[in-house]
């Protein structure tokens, strides 16, 4: 018998929409979000734009500042640099228990999503991509075993997903391919169940996005002075 799955909520929905709006690129860094307009572009009401801003806030996307409104959270150095710092410590943390207790069925599941995101980077298609990489870290905490860590890391995907989209947009294809090499190394290191190894290519990997991103930020600070 199939395992029942409540639909997404109106809440969520509205928020999936603002946050993919500020992913990419379409609400701006600082960008005041007004809520009639956002109702009435999403025909919703005021009550459900603001419960999709407040779970937003929880993910570090939307500040909501009293008697002012709610706005898209900075994305400056201070940001990337912690969320980039955050993310290492987590992950480099989860990554020693997976690779001591990773089953044949979890290589499996990493390589499948290896393989689909290949294919999303042959056919161009950015946005299954940067979702599918979400989905491969994801399944890389099967093994964290602590309700706090994975709730932090669930709450920065959207960040972690913003951020991505900004390094492409500097940085292109390359970019991707970057991706995927860290996921293939990744995957081996897993494999041979080497800590160490994969402590350091996670490192290394949370340090070059966030140069990315550093770097296409500046870029664009560069070209809008």
């Amino acid at each position: 018998m199939n395992a029942f799955k409540p639909r997404e909520t109106l809440t969520e929905q509205v928020a999936r929409h603002i946050e993919n709006l500020i992913a990419f690129g379409q609400l701006h860094s600082g960008e005041r979000i007004y809520e009639a307009a956002m109702a009435k572009e999403m025909d919703v009401s005021h009550g459900s734009i603001r419960e999709g801003l407040l779970l937003l806030e929880k993910r570090h996307l939307v500040r909501n500042v009293p008697r002012k409104g709610a706005f898209v959270t900075p994305l400056d150095e201070f940001f990337v640099r912690s969320l980039y710092e955050t993310l290492q410590l987590y992950l480099t943390h989860t990554g020693k228990k997976l690779t001591r207790n990773r089953q044949p069925e979890d290589m499996e599941r990493l390589e499948s999503l290896h393989a689909q995101m290949q294919d999303c980077y042959d056919r161009s298609d950015l946005m299954a991509f940067l979702n599918l990489g979400i989905e491969y870290t994801k399944a890389s905490l099967a093994y964290a075993d602590n309700y706090f860590i994975v709730a932090a890391i669930e709450d920065l995907w959207p960040s972690a997903r913003r951020c991505a989209f900004v390094a492409f947009q500097q940085g292109g294809k390359h970019v991707l391919e970057d991706n995927l090499e860290h996921m293939r190394e990744s995957i081996q290191a897993i494999r041979d169940r080497d800590e160490r190894r994969l402590d350091d290519i996670l490192s290394r990997y949370a340090l070059q996005q966030c140069q990315q991103v550093l770097e296409a930020l500046r870029s664009s600070d560069r070209k809008g002075a």
